[in-house]
């Protein structure tokens, strides 16, 4: 992809993004890949190096507590130290400036919240909560546990990360508001995702079908490029700042 035609897409996008009534944004990995955050899928994935049968599924957790922890808190010694990259800060700023009204994000790494967004849809969950696999015990972390597996601290059963296993369901409530989100939305942003995983996927169809656009940012053609009006070729935190610049020339802000 030209460099003049990426300076054409990031003012058309901005253009877009701008004149807009309701923007939204769809976040894949490819957005925290930048701030060091290990995708799952693709070259050098957390699924190269682990069976996602031995380590994120309910019934690995029951059978090997232990190695699924492992490897959950690696993800969340990670998560800890990562810092927002420019990707994330520019959405925190469309928001900030009134142009996007929330983001819905298929990471779980809470970098968009980090990063200063207000309105975050998690469809995965968070890394850094735990929830107990008994009781309704929930909470957030300050820091991955010592003690490998944890126990609830109030009924002493196992604790497990509140993210999405394999084979689980996305959260209700999050699934339910991702949907209101894109009905409303006359645009959406699709930033760093392959849009293979599902029911995440099918967002962007739904704001297609409603009548809005949708402008994808993401390293390769994925599977909403033949549906998006505008596809930008690149890493996220290069060309979510130049479209911000633009929006915020356009608002005059």
């Amino acid at each position: 992809m030209s460099e003049g035609y990426v300076d054409k897409a990031v003012e058309l996008a901005a253009k877009y993004l701008a004149s807009s009534s309701f923007a939204i944004a769809l976040t894949g990995a490819g957005v925290s890949a930048e701030s060091g955050i290990p995708t799952f899928r693709g070259k050098g994935g957390l699924w190269e190096r682990y069976d996602p049968e031995e380590v994120a599924t309910a019934e690995a957790l029951r059978r090997n507590p232990e190695l699924v922890w492992k490897l959950h808190v690696e993800l969340m010694k990670i998560a800890f130290s990562a810092r927002p990259n420019p990707a994330h800060a520019a959405l925190a700023e469309l928001e900030e400036v009134g142009v996007l009204k929330c983001v819905v994000t298929q990471n779980i790494d809470d970098l968009h919240r980090v990063a200063g967004s207000k309105c975050v849809v998690e469809l995965h969950g968070n890394i850094k909560w735990v929830r107990c696999t008994s009781c309704t015990y929930r909470a957030k972390v300050k820091k991955p546990p010592e003690e490998v597996p944890p126990k609830c601290p109030v009924c002493g059963s196992l604790l497990r990360p509140d993210v999405v296993f394999f084979g689980e369901p996305l959260p209700e409530s999050a699934l339910r508001k991702a949907y209101d989100l894109c009905v409303k939305a006359d645009v959406m942003l699709v930033v760093g995702t392959s849009a293979v995983v599902m029911p995440a996927g099918m967002l962007p169809h739904v704001v297609k079908e409603g009548g809005g656009r949708v402008i994808e940012v993401n390293l390769e053609p994925s599977a909403i490029s033949p549906i998006a009006d505008i596809t930008i070729l690149g890493k996220a935190g290069e060309v979510m700042p130049k479209i911000v610049a633009h929006v915020k020339k356009l608002l005059n802000r």
